[in-house]
């Protein structure tokens, strides 16, 4: 597979290390070449780098399995998941999987990521349900089309929600993008 094509979330195999995509931009700079700037997370060393690709640079693509899991807390930089068929539980550091947790609540139906035996991540579902903790108090006249304004959610989760929008409201959020979609139903 060649660089243009990794996405968010993607992870292959790069100098012996299992690299997962956090950030992925094509970027064509006024003079030169294209390139891909890239925000790559090591999954076994823990570090994060912000790094460019050309976009024709060869990749391996590491193949990963998933196994039906549910979140059920964070304690001591570690966040905690339980095998839905055998009920054995995973441990993930939370550094590791820090966007993922801001979109968990526990009990939250997740996908646990494998590199053979080895856990390396949390695969969300499309979009979740979380409860605005913070926001502005609510415009009069304030429309669906306005211009939005920043909402805490009970994760500390940061949306642009629109101007009617109050505390204590149920919405539905899109984890690929962190964007609200709308309330969510009672």
């Amino acid at each position: 597979m060649e660089a243009i094509g990794l996405k968010a979330g993607m992870t292959f195999i790069k100098d012996g290390k299992l690299i997962k995509v956090i950030e992925s931009n094509h970027h064509k700079p006024g003079k030169g070449n294209t390139v891909m700037q890239m925000k790559l997370y090591d999954v076994r060393a823990g570090s994060t780098v912000q790094t460019t690709m050309r976009p024709s640079e060869k990749i391996e693509l590491a193949i990963i399995d998933l196994k039906q899991a549910q979140y059920l807390y964070t304690q001591d930089e570690m966040a905690y998941f339980m095998d839905l068929d055998t009920y054995d539980q995973y441990e993930i550091p939370t550094n590791s999987i820090e966007q993922e947790l801001k979109f968990l609540l526990p009990n939250t139906d997740v996908q646990i990521q494998f590199y053979g035996t080895e856990v390396i991540g949390v695969m969300l579902p499309s979009t979740v349900e979380l409860t605005v903790s913070e926001t502005q108090p609510s415009i009069k006249g304030g429309s669906v089309t306005g211009g939005g304004k920043p909402a805490t959610m009970e994760t500390g989760l940061v949306v642009s929600v629109p101007d009617f929008i109050q505390a204590g409201e149920k919405l539905i959020i899109n984890t690929s993008n962190g964007e609200y979609k709308g309330r969510a139903s009672n």
